[in-house]
């Protein structure tokens, strides 16, 4: 059993990189993948620990980036995964960059929900976020301080796309995101595919085609949010197009109740460690 996804504190997780690897370790898990948002703090926090351990620890990242759908665009996540060695300094430079830019979203943000009649201060949510500040830190201090009960009202009132108090990101586009993954030496994944909502598979077969074309290296066939039959249309669209197949459960501690590290929900996610070596395989081959 592998899991390729997952999020430490040090991102929007809950779970300590300790915690995290030794509940990998207790649970039976024999590779983890940590892809925090924007972040490899997580993981380098992770891996001294990991050794002691025995246990092989993937080094990942969780990127936001942006797409064009129709005559807009909508936020698309990406995985980068960097399977010999480290990522280069340069996309490392890169990464700080977006952090940098995620930052002056914040700082909108809760000029934003001041306006809507929200008493929040950007110091009250970086206090609860560690190498990166995002909205799961925004939500836990709106149910805090009373104004939602759940993260998931947060996000529908306050903090999703759709919500009047919402604040765009200046995210990268995912092309541009997937040439520098590749020049830093990694793997890019679309992560999650199911999120993108398409109503007609076709649509969705071109469009994740269209990104295979310019560069996507695999697609997360195995998630938590994915039923059996979603698990088997991306693992077709991954045979079709010539993509890598991962597979994580997107674990996030209590942030996400219900899902467990290496299973998911009710055991919805189980990925063979066959995924992994094939990953490395194709990275050789690449080499």
């Amino acid at each position: 059993m592998i899991d390729l996804h997952s999020h430490t504190n040090e991102s929007d997780g809950t779970f300590t990189p300790r915690e995290l690897v030794e509940t990998a370790v207790r649970v039976g898990v024999e590779a983890l993948g940590i892809t925090d948002h924007d972040t490899f703090a997580g993981h380098e926090l992770a891996a001294p620990v990991a050794q002691q351990h025995g246990l092989d620890l993937i080094c990942g990242i969780e990127l936001s980036t942006r797409a064009q759908f129709g005559k807009g665009q909508k936020t698309v996540h990406m995985l980068a995964y960097f399977l010999n060695g480290g990522p280069s300094p340069e996309f490392r430079a890169w990464v700080a960059s977006l952090l940098a830019s995620r930052r002056e979203r914040n700082v909108r943000l809760i000029r934003s929900l001041n306006e809507h009649g929200i008493d929040i201060s950007l110091g009250e949510v970086e206090a609860m976020g560690r190498s990166l500040t995002g909205r799961p830190h925004f939500a836990r201090v709106l149910m805090n301080k009373g104004y939602v009960g759940s993260t998931e009202e947060a996000f529908r009132k306050y903090l999703a796309e759709s919500a009047p108090s919402f604040v765009e990101r200046d995210s990268p586009e995912i092309v541009d995101a997937i040439r520098e993954v590749a020049a830093g030496g990694g793997v890019s994944v679309l992560a999650h595919p199911v999120r993108l909502g398409f109503r007609k598979p076709e649509e969705e077969e071109q469009f994740i085609g269209g990104l295979a074309a310019k560069g996507l290296r695999g697609i997360e066939v195995w998630h938590s949010d994915h039923n059996a039959a979603n698990t088997a249309r991306y693992f077709g669209i991954s045979q079709r197009l010539g993509l890598l197949r991962t597979g994580g459960t997107d674990f996030h501690g209590a942030n996400k109740p219900g899902l467990e590290l290496g299973t998911g929900r009710a055991g919805n996610v189980s990925v063979n460690h066959e995924v992994l070596d094939e990953l490395r395989a194709a990275v050789a081959v690449a080499r």
